[in-house]
């Protein structure tokens, strides 16, 4: 149990939740997905650069970032390499393409107010390096307010170990559940509400209160 008296959720285990979730729930990580853009992109309200990377983090950014769009508050899409998206990620690129939305290949934050964060999702245990670094270290450096998806990108979502170069984030917003790791974090981390059952936490063996999300899909840690 974290010190907000929220159960946290593992890497290992947000991989176990997603399939139970598909397979005995019937829910798919293509809706999971979607539901986390709908989330990142409620919350931002200012014309936003989104930055992604190559995994599924990267695909609940580009979710974000076709709702983003319709609603006009989109700046710039980035991907450190498209070739690399896969699966429900791979499909968010094709429906940004269908809607004539482009993805760059260089990193574009100029004309954006905000950041959102979508590079490196739970899955990082060691610093980012090349382009990924790169492009963390000039997000750190452009004095933008910064939104992170889930954690933010270059930090130890099991441990808190803040690699070098991770990114500054303003406000995290953590999808479903916290991750150890976001306990250490000294800015302000929101929890959202993605759709996952309830009953698929407890087939792991987590407790989650049922009234989590009773005042609200956004739950300060």
């Amino acid at each position: 149990m974290s010190s907000s008296g929220l159960p946290t959720l593992s890497s290992a285990q947000v991989k176990q939740v997603d399939a139970l979730a598909a397979e005995r729930f019937g829910i798919p990580v293509e809706w999971l997905m979607e539901t986390a853009g709908w989330q990142i992109a409620c919350f931002v309200r200012q014309r936003a650069a989104v930055v992604c990377g190559v995994g599924n983090n990267a695909g609940d950014g580009l979710a974000a970032a076709r709702h983003l769009d319709r609603w006009g508050r989109l700046a710039s899409v980035s991907c450190v390499d498209k070739s690399r998206l896969k699966g429900p990620a791979a499909r968010e690129l094709e429906a940004l393409r269908r809607i004539g939305v482009e993805v760059g290949d260089e990193l574009d934050i100029e004309d954006a107010e905000v950041i959102v964060d979508a590079i490196f999702g739970t899955g990082l245990s060691r610093a980012p390096e090349g382009k990924f670094a790169k492009w963390i270290d000039a997000i750190n450096r452009s004095g933008k307010s910064v939104i992170a998806v889930d954690v933010p990108s270059g930090l130890d979502a099991e441990t808190g170990v803040a690699y070098s170069p991770t990114v500054q984030a303003d406000v995290t917003i953590t999808l479903g559940l916290p991750k150890p790791g976001l306990l250490k974090l000294s800015g302000r981390v929101l929890v959202a509400d993605i759709g996952v059952p309830i009953e698929a936490y407890e087939a792991i063996g987590i407790a989650v209160p049922h009234d989590l999300f009773a005042q609200g899909d956004l739950v300060r840690l």
